[in-house]
C-alpha cells in the first residue's frame, strides 16, 4: 500500500512523539548534535587548530552568537514580507 505525503509525514510525527516518550534523558540523546553543530563555529574560527582552547571556545561563541543573529534578522525580514504580502493580498 502506497501512503500519501501526508499520510507518511502523519506517521512520522506518531514515530517521533513514541520515540521521545521512551527517552529517559533527551539532553544526552541530542548532545551529539549540540556538540557537532558547536564544533562547525570552533572549526570556522580555528581551521588549523592553532589557537588556545580558551581563546578558540571565546571566538567561536562570538561567531556562534552572529549566526543567531543573522537567523533573527532574517524571520524578522521574512515577517515582514509575509505581512506586507497579506495586507495586499498576494500569497506569500
Amino acid at each position: 500500500m502506497s501512503l500519501t505525503p501526508a499520510e507518511r509525514a502523519l506517521r512520522g510525527r506518531m514515530g517521533a512523539h513514541l520515540s521521545w516518550a521512551n527517552t529517559q534523558d533527551p539532553a544526552e540523546r541530542t548532545k551529539p548534535g549540540r556538540d557537532a553543530f558547536l564544533a562547525r563555529f570552533e572549526r570556522q574560527v580555528d581551521p588549523d587548530g592553532t589557537l588556545p582552547a580558551e581563546e578558540r571556545q571565546r571566538r567561536a561563541e562570538h561567531l556562534r552568537k552572529a549566526y543567531m543573529q543573522e537567523l533573527a534578522a532574517k524571520s524578522v525580514a521574512t515577517r515582514r514580507q509575509n505581512r506586507a504580502a497579506k495586507k495586499s493580498g498576494r500569497a506569500a
